[in-house]
């Protein structure tokens, strides 16, 4: 079992940053691949960026590109989401998810965390 808690959302400016953090429970966490997802008001969860097990590689949407950067530290069993260049489209809730097989960009991950507000102003 896998328990995931984010943090780290909240109130910003267009053009800001924000630094997402997830903290996980459990002895097998740097066995698990992890991504990042965002949900508007009345949109769908989209997938943002994911990443492999041992951080050697990670994937991102096009429209993150250039301006997140996903990262772990599996010492402190944590998954970060740096966000930079922020726009009032990024306004949604953030969830970081797991899953023991490889990464992937689909919603198909085993444990969620609870999610983090970020709202961006214009």
């Amino acid at each position: 079992q896998v328990h995931l808690v984010e943090s780290g959302g909240g109130l910003v400016q267009a053009g800001g940053s924000l630094r997402l953090s997830c903290t996980a429970s459990g002895r097998w966490f740097s066995n698990y691949a992890a991504a990042w997802f965002r949900q508007a008001p009345g949109k769908e969860r989209e997938w943002i960026s994911a990443i492999t097990f041992d951080g050697g590689t990670t994937y991102y949407a096009d429209f993150v590109k250039g301006r997140f950067t996903i990262s772990r530290d599996n010492a402190e069993n944590a998954v970060y989401l740096e966000m930079t260049s922020l726009k009032p489209d990024d306004t949604a809730v953030y969830y970081c998810a797991a899953r023991g097989r490889p990464a992937t960009s689909s919603p198909n991950y085993d444990y969620w965390g609870q999610g983090t507000q970020v709202t961006v102003s214009s």
